[in-house]
């Protein structure tokens, strides 16, 4: 035995065909979202769910168990006596994560996987035609579906705590909600009185400064420039326009991000490149030699939203990035900036206020809108609430935690694709990757002393390279509680989170 990686080449190469239908079907999802015309809908269901079967098939046979069951006893996941002694870590990493894919896919019936992928992406292209029109009631129906698909899902994954664990563990493997209340909890009690002490102060950014006219091709030429420092790699990538802004990877050398655009605000295109460009770099910078096996894969949603918040926030809302950019930024819409002192211009992209949009909300306000939705998809889960009264409690909750009422459900309980995709369980992955972002990028600043430097002369490759070093690499090799330990020498806590925002906004608004 050789206790290295070719060991399990029978595994690899019975593995690679699912990673070929699931990548093909990311193509179609992504066509769905960018250039399909609008009839294609029913047809593109079909294809994807005959895709998404087939790779659930392959994942699932006899072939994928008797591989497995030469190395690990398939009920508990546990090596075999003997059978990896001496094994090196990228081995037994391998098999730990293929069984844990094979295990809860085994868990749902194929009939099941093939419903669900018919069911949402019809339920996708109603909800952006329920969106643009502000009509709940027409996507109703599907949402409903869809709950009643999730449902049945919690009820193959077993015995859980909470019917909410069964999902939440798809997105963050190994995050239970019993983890999540006191965390949400935490950042509640710092966050809103934090957040009443901005409201009250005599601070007031002017926010105008930024919702002037801004011409969309100059805006999206400026994003992939932004895009281009950042990084990310155009010979492996691309930059389109979608109704939601979202990154899709087929490979690391095909690898794609949206935006969405309006001449009235420039800063929703911007944030959108970057926040969806460090997705990409992500993707971009994961191991290809294992493509086709989870450790080409990323560790959890909740790490890959850190590396989007890191470069948005941390990045692209400090004083170090604008330095350098925003030169370039009123050279590019002279008309609208060149008049535009530079604290003005960052107190304004700074600014805290309650706001109806969770992707335009600042970084204090942000984590409520995950609360919000976190309380309601439990509620929907364990049966405490119906969807056809979601409208009005997304209007209560708003309400009480952010003191605002949207005026239109497009602004309210329509705004977010999740749902439409299927994706309940998934809205806490935001906040844990707002806690990693804030304590990777301190780390980062700590192993690279000069990096507030090198970023206000436009050198944005340094923090790349160091997350391709730290974080990219490894892909499913360490779990995500390994991994943030390995990075920072910690758990993960909130503590760095809350300290970033009170010092940063204790500054802005002279608290």
């Amino acid at each position: 035995m050789t206790g290295t990686i070719e060991t399990l080449e029978p595994l690899r190469r019975h593995l690679l065909p699912i990673a070929h239908l699931n990548s093909a079907a990311s193509v179609l999802s992504w066509d769905q979202e960018t250039y399909m015309p609008p009839g294609g809908g029913e047809a593109r269901a079909e294809h994807l769910a005959t895709l998404q079967g087939l790779a659930h098939e392959r994942l699932t046979s006899p072939e994928t168990e008797e591989l497995l069951g030469r190395w690990l006893d398939l009920k508990t996941g546990e090596p075999l006596s003997g059978a990896t002694d001496g094994w090196n870590p990228i081995a037994r990493a391998l098999l730990r994560e293929t069984w844990r894919d094979y295990t809860k896919a085994k868990q749902v019936p194929n009939d099941f996987v093939r419903r669900l992928g018919k069911t949402c992406s019809l339920a996708q292209q109603a909800w952006a035609e329920a969106k643009k029109q502000d009509d709940f009631a027409s996507f109703l129906p599907h949402l409903t579906a869809i709950v009643v698909l999730k449902k049945e899902e919690v009820g193959y994954r077993g015995p859980v705590p909470t019917p909410y664990d069964a999902l939440l563990d798809t997105y963050e493997p190994g995050a239970t909600t019993a983890q999540l209340l006191p965390l949400f909890a935490a950042l509640k009690r710092r966050l809103i009185p934090l957040l009443d002490r901005i409201v009250h102060s005599p601070v007031k950014p002017r926010e105008a400064l930024l919702t002037r006219r801004y011409d969309r091709d100059r805006q999206l030429a400026f994003g992939r420039m932004v895009l281009e420092a950042m990084g990310y790699d155009f010979s492996r990538g691309r930059l389109d326009i979608s109704a939601h802004p979202f990154t899709t990877s087929f490979h690391p050398s095909d690898v794609r991000v949206t935006t969405r655009v309006s001449e009235q605000d420039f800063t929703g295109s911007l944030f959108s490149c970057i926040h969806e460009g460090g997705h990409g770099l992500y993707d971009q910078g994961l191991p290809a030699t294992h493509y086709g096996t989870p450790l080409g894969e990323s560790v959890s949603l909740g790490l890959h939203e850190s590396q989007s918040r890191l470069w948005e926030n941390c990045v692209g809302l400090s004083r170090p990035f604008w330095q350098h950019f925003y030169p370039l930024l009123q050279h590019t819409f002279s008309d609208q900036l060149r008049a535009v002192a530079f604290d003005d211009f960052y107190a304004a992209l700074n600014s805290v206020k309650p706001s109806f949009i969770r992707v335009d909300a600042d970084e204090l306000t942000y984590n409520l809108h995950i609360m919000l939705r976190f309380e309601i998809e439990r509620d929907l889960l364990e049966d405490r609430v119906r969807v056809e009264e979601l409208p009005q409690l997304w209007r209560d909750k708003m309400k009480s935690y952010l003191g605002i009422v949207p005026p239109t459900d497009r602004e309210g309980v329509l705004q977010d694709v999740h749902w439409s995709l299927g994706a309940i369980g998934y809205f806490p992955t935001y906040t844990l990757g707002n806690l990693y972002s804030v304590q990777f990028f301190n780390q980062a600043r700590r192993d690279i002393p000069d990096l507030p430097d090198r970023i206000a002369r436009g050198d944005l490759l340094s923090l790349k390279a160091w997350l391709n070093e730290r974080i990219h690499k490894w892909g499913r090799l360490y779990t995500a509680d390994e991994l943030v330990r390995r990075v920072t020498g910690e758990p993960l806590t909130p503590d760095h989170f809350l300290t970033y925002l009170g010092n940063k906004y204790g500054e802005l608004y002279k608290l």
